[in-house]
């Protein structure tokens, strides 16, 4: 029982901690999610809490009840004004320009690191994905006039293109443990199984939990509940069947959002403290799963994929994404500087240790170094950037943006 209360004591402290850190971060402009990780890494092993903590089925556990929290707040966020102006170009991003992205660092890793291309395209996999926690935040904390057409298009794309992250990673994962049964017809049908499959569960499911929000007569604490239930319900079906259960929990989120019920209001403030909630839980866990003496190891070849990461790789595969479809030039530099990395790639990082693939808790590590320096460098220039491209203040049917 004394571990246990310790336990207990141990996760309130923390938790008081992350909102401490949280109040200086915004200060000072550091993002949150260097924040959160920095206090999770001064709680572990290295750290002055000692805590030791590595188990990383209970880490993959953890993170996908975070995401699905995530996804699903950020999912009901969406309004009807955003699809009409950053579907297209999102969806653009988050297929095409994730696959771009990851061919281009794999490319980086076998030039620099000399690594094999199966490798390489791993870790290029699962750093491809932007963010939707880290993206989030930062665009909320900032107070920068930036279009709205910008914010919707880097909102959007980070709840859709996780998917595409999630079927790189697991299919280079099979290739690097059985190669003779990857083959090009089973991947193509692995992508549309994950990407189809995640779409129809999430629409279907959010048109039911819809339904029963509407139509349930319950004590009003109770709609937030079924709510998160649903959510996690159509999560782990997805997931179960193989489809992608990021995709449909987002897709659900967003459905239960751009309609109106009565409870939307109920479910709406319970989960944005319930978002935050999940990211401090996500990055504190996060923060605790690595060793920064591990870190260390891996730090100059983990900036050096960063560099082709951020200066190479995203813009790269925005300008293939929006330039066709005559973005402006400052608003395509401004989505490919905020294409943070965050918690995802970490997430998706636990995928090849828990498949027992070589060196992946190496790769764990490097992953790391790369989503630091993304969200440092990135992170911290993102309101000069907004102030240097000039963006002007006007307003839009939504209240006060920029253009």
């Amino acid at each position: 029982m004394a571990t246990t209360h310790e336990l207990i004591f141990g996760a309130g402290l923390l938790g008081l901690l992350a909102i401490f850190a949280a109040t200086f971060s915004s200060r000072f402009g550091t993002p949150l999610l260097l924040a959160f990780i920095g206090l999770g890494m001064l709680a572990g092993e290295d750290g002055p809490g000692g805590i030791f903590f590595d188990d990383y089925e209970m880490g993959y556990l953890i993170g996908s009840l975070a995401l699905v929290v995530i996804l699903f707040e950020g999912g009901l966020g969406l309004k009807k004004s955003t699809l009409k102006t950053a579907l297209a170009p999102a969806i653009g991003l988050a297929t095409l320009g994730v696959a771009i992205t990851a061919f281009i660092v794999a490319a980086g890793i076998v030039l620099l690191l000399h690594l094999s291309w199966p490798v390489a395209l791993l870790i290029g996999a699962t750093v491809a994905p932007t963010d939707a926690a880290a993206v989030s935040s930062m665009l909320r904390s900032s107070n920068i006039p930036v279009p709205p057409r910008v914010i919707h298009v880097l909102e959007l794309e980070s709840g859709l293109n996780d998917p595409m992250s999630v079927f790189l990673t697991i299919a280079l994962v099979q290739y690097l443990i059985h190669p003779a049964g990857m083959t090009v017809l089973r991947s193509v049908l692995f992508l549309l199984q994950e990407l189809g499959g995640g779409a129809i569960i999430g629409i279907a499911g959010g048109a039911v939990l819809l339904w029963l929000l509407r139509r349930t007569w319950v004590h009003a604490p109770l709609y937030p509940v079924l709510a998160l239930s649903g959510a996690l319900l159509l999560f782990g079906a997805a997931q179960t069947v193989g489809a992608s259960g990021f995709l449909a929990v987002y897709l659900a989120g967003g459905l239960v959002g751009i309609n109106e019920s009565r409870a939307a209001n109920s479910v709406t403030h319970f989960f944005e403290p319930l978002g935050w909630l999940a990211q401090i839980a996500l990055f504190l866990m996060l923060g605790l799963l690595v060793s920064p003496h591990e870190l260390l190891n891996n730090i100059w070849g983990g900036l050096a994929i960063a560099a082709v990461l951020i200066f190479l790789a995203r813009p790269a595969a925005v300008a293939a994404c929006l330039l066709p479809l005559r973005w402006k030039v400052k608003e395509s530099g401004f989505i490919a500087w905020v294409g943070l990395r965050g918690a995802v790639p970490i997430y998706l990082s636990l995928i090849p240790i828990l498949a027992n693939i070589r060196n992946g808790e190496r790769m764990f590590s490097g992953v790391f170094v790369i989503v630091i320096a993304s969200v440092a460098l990135q992170g911290w220039t993102l309101g000069p950037l907004a102030r240097v491209l000039k963006f002007k203040e006007v307003r839009d049917s939504g209240g006060t943006s920029s253009v």
